[in-house]
């Protein structure tokens, strides 16, 4: 629970601070916190307080060694961008609890800016082609519970007026097989994205991302979906083939 309060908005909490978040006590809060500073997972700073630690960076440095989604979907992601247009970024993103969680990103030579999406960074469930695209293949009991947590917001975002417009746009796109998106996460920005399939269910999405005047021409536009299609095809053929390694 402690390590859930740290994100990039509020990187630095105090004992008292974490235990009134939190509904403990700060005697409670300081035995976990001594144990995670031991570990590596917590480091003092200035002012009594507490940043994430350098355990994290390792952890970080063994999953891009060793994350199947990461290991199959990098030479995809620089084979898409071959095929499609180096002036875009390619990224792909998993769900992560309520939101959607960039695991890997390739930028193409020509690519200038930022995109709002880099590894680590979270995205909710219903802003973006990314998110959209994953947040499609959810049933409709758990798509109801998205829309009653967010509501004002997808009213603002979506210029959905209530849950049945709300779900006809995700219908659609559940149809349609990819997401296509202007300006929702980064201005000027056109996302499009097709879901990631494991073991028969998404669980993720490949993203082409760019601007310019080449997304209003409808053949190219069209081009890249295909091209889209076949890199999120040929990654989820991939992680089916994946056997899980078992130590003994």
């Amino acid at each position: 629970m402690i390590l859930q309060l740290f994100d990039r908005d509020r990187p630095v909490w105090t004992v008292e601070q974490m235990a009134r978040a939190l509904g403990l006590s700060s005697s409670t809060i300081y035995r976990h916190v001594r144990n995670l500073v031991k570990g590596g997972f917590l480091d003092p700073v200035s002012g009594a307080a507490y940043a994430l630690g350098p355990a994290f960076v390792r952890f970080d440095q063994i999953l891009r060694h060793t994350d199947p989604l990461s290991q199959i979907a990098a030479p995809v992601m620089q084979d898409l961008l071959k095929h499609t247009s180096e002036a875009c970024v390619v990224i792909v993103c998993r769900k992560f609890k309520d939101c959607v969680m960039c695991v890997q990103e390739a930028r193409g030579s020509k690519f200038r800016g930022q995109i709002g999406y880099e590894r680590g960074v979270t995205m909710p469930l219903f802003i973006g082609a990314t998110s959209k695209v994953i947040l499609a293949q959810l049933p409709d009991r758990q798509l109801k519970s998205v829309y009653l947590d967010n509501g004002e917001t997808i009213h603002r975002v979506l210029r959905a007026s209530n849950w049945h417009e709300f779900r006809a746009q995700i219908k659609d796109i559940r149809e349609a097989g990819y997401a296509l998106t202007r300006g929702e996460v980064a201005a000027n920005r056109v996302g499009l994205a097709v879901p990631i399939a494991r073991n028969g269910k998404a669980f993720a999405s490949i993203s082409l991302v760019g601007t310019g005047k080449m997304w209003d021409d409808k053949k190219k536009v069209d081009a890249f979906i295909r091209h889209v299609r076949a890199a999120a095809a040929q990654i989820s053929r991939a992680l089916a083939r994946q056997s899980p390694v078992v130590s003994r």
